[in-house]
C-alpha cells in the first residue's frame, strides 16, 4: 500500500512549509516563482536541478603565503598535495565554497541532501587530512544526492576520503581493520534497530571483504591491490541467511564488494532504516508505532520497488498527506546551518560576486564559522555517527538549543540587522528597507507584518505579538497612517536620508524583535 498522497489545498502556507524543509531559508523570489503552481510542479523543480557546482578556487594567497602549485582564482582540486600549510588553506577554501553553494542555491533539494548524506556518511576534513579527498567526497554526494542509494554506498566504500577516515586504506589480509565493515552495517545501511541482527562475526567477515584497497594520492583515487586482499571464503550469519561469499583471487577480489552489498541490500531493514532517517531529517524526530506502520513501512516498500532509487522516495515523502499535517509544520528546531544560511537567503543578503572571489570566500567562511559556533561545523561532524541532534534520543534536535547557543544565535541576528559583518571594506548585512520593499503592500503595517511572519515564521503568533510589532512600526502611535505616511514619504523621496532613516530604524527594531522570539528558531 503506497503512502497516502496529499489532496488538500496547496496555498502559500503549504508552499512555504515545503520550501522551508527542502531549502536553506526561503527567499521572497522563491515564493513568488512557485506561488499558485501545483504541488507536483514544485516537487519536480526541487528534484530536477542537474547543474554541477564549479569547484573551489585558490582564494587564500596573500602577503604571507603563496600556493606553489595553484595561481590565484584557479581550482586546486586536482593539484598535487603540497604540504600541511597548503592543505589547511585548501580546507578553508573547500568549506567556504560549500557554504557558498548553500547560500547561493537555486530552488533545488540538492544542497539539503548533500548535508543529509554528509551527516549519514560522516567524514571530517581534520581526520581525512587532504582537502582534495574531502572535495571528492562532497562531489560524490552531490552526484548521488537523489540518485541510487545502493550505487552511492558502493562509491562511498571506494571513496578516498572514506578510505582514509575509517582506515580502509590500511585494511589488509595480514591486519584486517574492522572500522568500515562495522560502520557500513551499523550506521550506513542497517542501523542499530532491534531487527538489525547481524553479529560480530559478520563484522569480521565483512572486514576481510574490504581488504586490499589503498589510496593513490597522485590520481586522487582508490587502488585495489590483490596482494593485500584476503581471498579466503567469508561466512556470514543466519541474519544474512548463512551467505557464503566465495573468496576471489587477483583483480577479481574487487568483485566481492558487489557480493557483500547484494547480500546486505536483501535485508528489508536497509530501506526501513534510510526512510526513518529521511523522516527525522525532513518531517519530525519522533516516529510513533502508528507512523512506523502507516508511513515508514510503505515508504520503504517504495524504496525497494524502485531498486533503491532515492528520488521516488523523496517524491512520495514530500507529496504525502502526512508531510502536510498541521502537527508537522513548525515543529523542527533549525539546525545551525539552516539558521545561519537561512537568514542570509531569507533576507536576500548580497555577497561579493565571483569577480571578487577573495572577499566572497571570506564572507562565506564567516557564515560557516558562525554555524560551527552554534554546534554544526560543516565538513567536520563530531564523529562517524554525525551530529547527535540527528540521532540522539530522546532530545534529537532539541540539542541544538541551550543557554549558550541561543544567546549566540540572538547575537548573530542582532548583528545582521544592525552593523553586519565587514572585512576588507566589504559588508554583509540585512537591509530592512530593501527587504520590505519586496512585499506586496509595505505601506500597510498589517499586511507588512502578516507577510513577514508568513515568510519568516512557521507557526502563528498571538494577536498581542502582532499588536506589539505594529507598535514598533507606528512608533507607539495609535493610527496605521503613522507608518503608511512614513513609508510613502520615503518612497516618494528615496534619496532623502532623513526619511529613509525613519523607516529603516523602525524596521530594524521590528525584525530584530521578530528574530529574537522563540518562533524564529522553528522550521
Amino acid at each position: 500500500m503506497p503512502v497516502t498522497p496529499y489532496k488538500g489545498a496547496f496555498g502559500n502556507n503549504e508552499l512555504i512549509h515545503l520550501l522551508k524543509r527542502t531549502l536553506f531559508g526561503v527567499k521572497k523570489s522563491d515564493i513568488n516563482t512557485y506561488k499558485g503552481k501545483p504541488l507536483t510542479d514544485v516537487i519536480n523543480a526541487l528534484l530536477s536541478d542537474e547543474t554541477a557546482a564549479l569547484p573551489p578556487v585558490n582564494n587564500y594567497n596573500d602577503g604571507t603565503f603563496t600556493d606553489p602549485a595553484i595561481a590565484d582564482g584557479q581550482t586546486w582540486v586536482n593539484a598535487p598535495y603540497g604540504n600541511g600549510n597548503v592543505n589547511n588553506r585548501r580546507v578553508g577554501s573547500f568549506t567556504s565554497w560549500w557554504t557558498g553553494n548553500m547560500i547561493g542555491q537555486a530552488v533545488t533539494l540538492r544542497e539539503k541532501m548533500v548535508v543529509f548524506w554528509h551527516n549519514h556518511f560522516a567524514t571530517g576534513t581534520a581526520t581525512v587530512g587532504d582537502a582534495r579527498y574531502s572535495y571528492k567526497t562532497n562531489a560524490l554526494l552531490r552526484t548521488y544526492s537523489f540518485g541510487n542509494f545502493k550505487q552511492l554506498v558502493k562509491q562511498v566504500s571506494l571513496d578516498p576520503g572514506m578510505l582514509k577516515y575509517l582506515n580502509g586504506y590500511v585494511n589488509t589480509k595480514t591486519a584486517p581493520d574492522e572500522n568500515y565493515a562495522r560502520e557500513l552495517q551499523e550506521l550506513f545501511t542497517l542501523g542499530k534497530g532491534p531487527e538489525s541482527k547481524y553479529i560480530e562475526a559478520d563484522v569480521k567477515a565483512a572486514a576481510k571483504v574490504f581488504t586490499g584497497y589503498r589510496i593513490d594520492a597522485n590520481a586522487i583515487n582508490y587502488v585495489f591491490d590483490p596482494a593485500r586482499h584476503d581471498s579466503t571464503d567469508k561466512q556470514f550469519s543466519s541474519f544474512y541467511n548463512n551467505t557464503l561469499i566465495k573468496g576471489k583471487t587477483g583483480v577479481d577480489g574487487a568483485k566481492e564488494l558487489d557480493d557483500i552489498l547484494n547480500m546486505i541490500f536483501l535485508q528489508n531493514e536497509v530501506s526501513l532504516f534510510i526512510c526513518r532517517k529521511l523522516y527525522r531529517f525532513f518531517i519530525y524526530y519522533k516516529i510513533s508505532p502508528e507512523v512506523e506502520s502507516s508511513f515508514i513501512v510503505p515508504l520503504a516498500e517504495t524504496f525497494r520497488q524502485s531498486d533503491f532509487e532515492i528520488k521516488p522516495v523523496l517524491k512520495a515523502l514530500f507529496s504525502s498527506e502526512h508531510f502536510f499535517l498541521d502537527q508537522n509544520r513548525g515543529c523542527m528546531i533549525k539546525s545551525p546551518a539552516d539558521f545561519t544560511i537561512g537568514l542570509c537567503r531569507e533576507f536576500d543578503i548580497p555577497f561579493p560576486d565571483k569577480t571578487d572571489y577573495v572577499n566572497q570566500y571570506f564572507m562565506w567562511a564567516y557564515i560557516k564559522s558562525q554555524a560551527a559556533a552554534f554546534q554544526q561545523d560543516i565538513g567536520d561532524p563530531p564523529d562517524v555517527s554525525g551530529w547527535p541532534a540527528y540521532y540522539q534520543e530522546p532530545q534529537f534536535y532539541e540539542l541544538w538549543i541551550n543557554s549558550d547557543t541561543i544567546s549566540k544565535r540572538n547575537v548573530f541576528t542582532d548583528r545582521f540587522i544592525s552593523t553586519g559583518y565587514t572585512r576588507n571594506g566589504k559588508k554583509i548585512s540585512i537591509d530592512p528597507v530593501i527587504y520590505t520593499a519586496k512585499f506586496a503592500n509595505p505601506a500597510d503595517p498589517n499586511a507588512l507584518i502578516n507577510e513577514a511572519l508568513e515568510q519568516l515564521y512557521r507557526i502563528d503568533v498571538s494577536a498581542s505579538t502582532k499588536t506589539f510589532l505594529k507598535s514598533i512600526l507606528l512608533s507607539n502611535q495609535a493610527s496605521d497612517f503613522y507608518w503608511t505616511n512614513a513609508w510613502n514619504d520615503y518612497k516618494n523621496d528615496s534619496g532623502n536620508i532623513s526619511k529613509k532613516n525613519i523607516v529603516n530604524s523602525r524596521l530594524q527594531a521590528m525584525y530584530k524583535y521578530m528574530m529574537n522570539l522563540a518562533e524564529y528558531q522553528l522550521s
